[in-house]
């Protein structure tokens, strides 16, 4: 896989699993990524607030502030469709994909997370 070179992209990782939030933070700097995180919903809707990134990874399973509550409030904030929000999850039956979509979701991955999809929508994002 060839990792996508200076990618400029300001990505948010909300992510409650340390080692997993911890091994997608690495992966995306190392690709050139301007990396934040979060290991809760609520510092997740802090981050957003106060310097929205052009991506944010959020898993759903978060504890307090759940990832489908982290985005309904995201797109009611000022910055409107910012970030560009994907889910990320182990949940992905329909019903999650839907209730994803609904919450205002841009795009669903299921965990643990395929490198080469990320790579691939990380390119996109940073063509737009």
């Amino acid at each position: 896989m060839a990792a996508p070179s200076n990618l400029g992209t300001s990505v948010l990782v909300v992510e409650d699993d340390p080692d997993a939030r911890e091994a997608l933070c690495d992966l995306l700097q190392s690709w050139g990524a301007q990396v934040s995180e979060a290991a809760d919903g609520a510092e997740a809707l802090r981050r957003i607030e106060d310097a929205p990134p052009d991506l944010a990874l959020v898993d759903l399973g978060l504890p307090g502030i759940d990832g489908l509550e982290v985005a309904r409030r995201a797109r009611g904030t000022e910055q409107g469709r910012k970030p560009f929000l994907v889910a990320l999850t182990g949940y992905s039956d329909a019903l999650a994909r839907k209730a994803a979509e609904d919450a205002g979701f841009d795009l669903h991955l299921s965990k643990p997370v395929d490198p080469v999809a990320l790579e691939k929508l990380l390119t996109r994002r940073r063509r737009r």
